[in-house]
């Protein structure tokens, strides 16, 4: 049995009722797109750093655990990118106030002119995995990548049934990105080593529940996979259609 990053987490009587309930995964779809959520500077800093030195100079930084996820969210993404399917990138809207300005805004705004340039670059997001051209960027103010912008609109224009996640974090964003995505009727799948968090709990256990009710919580070696296989019978079809 694999192993998963929830698993040291539950009491025994978790364990009784996973054992006696049946879960059921809920699959891929026909066709999917990869959403990579708010990798971006503020929650990066300009290099790798552990969490409580990263913190003193991006206040969102969130350690080693996400440049640590940075090399599988590139083979994810070099996959998307080689698979052909829709890559979407979500990440914070400069011109709107951030949902979290509030809470920020309570710990005293910065007078000092290093920290107000380095701000305004917290939302670029890191170069390891940036857009490419035909990769759209949707910026939004809420934790959800759905709430207030144009992407459940824009995966229905494209008919996508199936939306891959990475990104950070799996308590957050991601969560909330994939609530939305599932109240939305999307088939959601979460790419295990390509999602962080700051807190090993809440990392693993979000993971945890995003899997029983919401989505499908898979390796990025098993997405990776199935993207290959999918990949081969999509062209198996256009050379029947081809043939006709």
């Amino acid at each position: 049995m694999n192993s998963h990053p929830w698993d040291r987490f539950l009491t025994e009587n978790d364990k009784a009722h996973l054992s006696a309930s049946k879960h059921v995964p809920i699959g891929f779809g026909e066709h999917p797109a990869l959403l990579l959520i708010d990798i971006y500077r503020g929650v990066m800093g300009d290099e790798p750093q552990e969490l409580m030195e990263g913190i003193k100079t991006w206040p969102g930084h969130t350690g080693m655990n996400g440049w640590n996820a940075i090399p599988h969210v590139q083979r994810l993404l070099a996959a998307a990118r080689e698979t052909g399917i829709p890559v979407i990138h979500a990440s914070g809207n400069p011109g709107i106030p951030h949902w979290s300005d509030r809470r920020d805004a309570l710990r005293g705004r910065p007078t000092d002119p290093e920290i107000i340039a380095r701000n305004k670059r917290r939302f670029d997001i890191i170069t390891e995995v940036e857009p490419i051209d035909g990769e759209i960027v949707v910026r939004k103010s809420a934790p959800s990548a759905f709430f207030g912008t144009i992407l459940s609109a824009h995966l229905t224009y494209i008919g996508v049934d199936t939306v891959i996640v990475g990104g950070e974090s799996t308590s957050g964003c991601v969560r909330a990105s994939v609530v939305d995505g599932c109240a939305h009727r999307n088939r959601m799948v979460v790419a295990e080593e390509c999602v962080w968090d700051r807190h090993e709990s809440s990392h693993a256990m979000n993971l945890f529940d995003m899997n029983q009710k919401y989505a499908d919580v898979l390796s990025t070696d098993e997405i990776i996979e199935w993207l290959g296989e999918w990949k081969a019978k999509q062209s198996t079809r256009e050379l029947a259609g081809a043939a006709r």
